[in-house]
């Protein structure tokens, strides 16, 4: 085969091996890695290594690389309803020339992938709201964290939104109810947190500003304000100190009980940024069950 592909903004930041496992086929690592390394794989037409990670509208270029085509993945894009269109429109918060500004629900991918269909992009992506242009993908939230979500509406936007992002100049403000009662009421967790890529260890530094709003004996309201953006940050930072968040079931201790909470109790409560001198902050609302935990775990938070 011997093809081209063009970087969006849909895969920045990703790593060059894991962009071909999802969008080219089944290709065993090991054949990547061969395949970079004598050149039958490049980007920009320069070899590189797997860890690289992509840029906006780098080209990946496959000379004669071969392999078994019933392998090859084929994408098919989430179809919505017109009711699960309504309901997510039904939750934006702002809407304007250049981006639309979403209070996400919790339970749904910003983007599909092979684990996850229902997604918000090709939600709008059938929106009416979107019938002259198409929604970009712009930051991450996981797929069971609620709350402030932007999307734009642009190329240029969707350029400078996650320029923004990148050089930190957009500030996220996160609540989480977690267990047990956070010794110290504010300051900064930095941390040297591990994620894995395969079986290699990679460590990643991360930072984050937090203030306890509200705690008893059994548990704690936190804010957080992350400097960093790493994956599950906040989630791992929580779970690092002996306080995990309610709902989460990747980062928790044994003895605790599903039961207590379905749903990950980790909402992006704020996000605020400046355009041209002119200042957006964006607050998204409690989701219920949020506020529902907060009444029987009998802890205060004044803004729902």
């Amino acid at each position: 085969m011997n093809k081209s592909y063009k970087i969006d903004f849909s895969s920045v930041n990703m790593r060059i091996d894991r962009w071909i496992r999802n969008n080219i086929g089944k290709v065993p690592q090991n054949l990547v890695e061969k395949n970079l390394r004598i050149g039958k794989i490049k980007l920009n037409k320069k070899k590189v290594k797997s860890s690289v990670k992509l840029k906006l509208n780098d080209e990946i270029h496959f000379f004669n690389f071969k392999f078994e085509e019933k392998n090859i993945k084929k994408k098919i894009k989430y179809q919505p309803t017109n009711q699960i269109i309504k309901d997510n429109e039904n939750l934006i918060i702002d809407n304007n020339d250049n981006f639309l500004v979403v209070n996400k629900d919790s339970g749904i991918s910003v983007q599909g992938g092979t684990k996850s269909k229902k997604n918000l992009i090709d939600i709008f992506a059938k929106s009416k709201i979107f019938e002259n242009t198409k929604p970009f993908s712009v930051h991450r939230l996981d797929k069971e964290t609620s709350g402030v979500f932007l999307i734009a509406k642009n190329r240029d936007t969707a350029k400078l939104l996650t320029s923004l992002f990148r050089l930190r100049k957009i500030h996220k403000t996160y609540l989480a109810i977690c267990h047990g009662e956070v010794e110290k009421n504010s300051g900064v967790w930095n941390n040297d947190l591990i994620r894995y890529e395969g079986k290699k260890q990679i460590l990643e530094k991360t930072k984050t500003l937090f203030k306890v709003l509200d705690k008893n004996s059994y548990c704690s309201l936190v804010e957080m304000n992350p400097i960093t953006g790493r994956k599950h940050q906040l989630r791992k930072q929580l779970f690092a100190i002996g306080h995990p968040i309610y709902g989460d079931n990747k980062y928790k201790f044994e003895n605790i009980k599903k039961s207590l909470s379905k749903k990950l109790m980790l909402h992006s409560y704020q996000v605020r940024f400046m355009i041209n001198e002119i200042k957006f902050t964006y607050t998204a609302l409690l989701p219920d069950y949020f506020k529902k935990l907060l009444k029987a775990k009998r802890l205060k938070f004044l803004n729902y």
